[in-house]
């Protein structure tokens, strides 16, 4: 081999180990936000999609969008949480393609209200169980027995930066789902590990998507979020699309049971809030008040972000009037 040859393979070496062609990659919670983001990330890399959520136009306009940049892309409506439709969405990858290279769990619910823990209703704390960790899990263990059969394999939970640990924004449901689902991670990836099937998580902060702009922009929660990041902001959808095509392809071929955080920082530093987060009175409108009184903050909270202390538009004061 010429050293112009040489250098030719070698220089091709980085876009080799992220590339995804040839591989099937089953998605769910695909028909927006940061699902939306990944199968698009996941398309330009030329994989072929099985991308599934509830919301079936939102979904077969991204199935859509996908199969546009050259890669076999289809819509398969279901519910993680459903028993019944989590097997009938593996089905429909094998019936289509014959195996699934890459499943990415991404579907996943949490709650708005600002309700405290001590009054969390559990038909809510149930639903969110059943959605983020059960559905993850179900889905797990039975494309886990397809990869296994083929002797390789990846499968990257989304989980949340929530799940390592405390904090003032969480919401107790989603920590406990997210938490359960990071320990599942750990002990599938290590579990299957010797089998060839790779398991690992990717636990994104606070990443700015259609589904939480009401939250963090229009209510001021983007700048309290900045103000307690080390990157000093809150994160974009399209951040997640390097460590995703990381854990999926060739390139993490010795990683397993990893807990890859794409949080600019925030898990690596401690602390709590310094000013009182506006949610903290969401509760007690809708009649669940928290018990006893909270840290006041060492700062009234700023004009700029007033918004957030009267709730989210639609849940704890009605939407406005469209003009007739």
């Amino acid at each position: 081999m010429e050293a112009s040859d040489q250098a030719n393979q070698t220089s091709s070496l980085p876009a080799r180990l992220f590339d995804l062609t040839g591989k099937v990659v089953l998605l769910t919670g695909a028909s927006y936000g940061l699902g939306e983001t990944m199968a698009k990330g996941l398309a330009e890399a030329g994989a072929s999609l099985v991308l599934a959520a509830r919301s079936k136009e939102p979904l077969e306009a991204v199935a859509s969008a996908c199969a546009a940049r050259g890669v076999d892309a289809i819509a398969v409506s279901a519910d993680v949480s459903n028993e019944d439709d989590i097997a009938s969405l593996v089905d429909a990858a094998m019936q289509r393609h014959g195996r699934i290279d890459v499943l990415v769990n991404n579907a996943g619910i949490s709650d708005m209200r600002g309700v405290p823990a001590e009054n969390f209703d559990i038909d809510t704390f149930r639903r969110i169980i059943e959605v983020d960790m059960l559905g993850a899990f179900m889905l797990a263990r039975d494309v886990g027995r397809h990869m296994l059969s083929a002797g390789r394999g990846s499968i990257i939970n989304i989980c949340s930066i929530m799940g390592s640990g405390a904090n003032e924004l969480n919401v107790i449901a989603y920590t406990g789902a997210k938490g359960g689902l990071l320990n599942l991670t750990y002990q599938l990836g290590c579990e299957w590990a010797d089998r060839g099937v790779r398991v690992n998580a990717i636990s994104p902060g606070f990443i700015v998507t259609p589904m939480t702009e009401p939250a963090l922009g229009a209510l001021g929660v983007s700048d309290y979020v900045a103000s307690r990041t080390p990157m000093r902001r809150v994160g974009r959808a399209e951040e997640l699309i390097g460590p995703l095509l990381f854990l999926a392809s060739d390139a993490s071929s010795y990683v397993t049971g990893l807990n890859l955080l794409v949080d600019g920082g925030t898990n690596a530093g401690n602390g709590y809030y310094q000013i009182r987060p506006g949610h903290h009175g969401w509760g007690a409108m809708l009649g669940a008040p928290t018990v006893g009184e909270t840290y006041p903050g060492l700062a009234p909270l700023p004009d700029r972000l007033a918004p957030w202390a009267a709730g989210v538009p639609g849940i704890h004061y009605p939407l406005p009037a469209e003009d007739a």
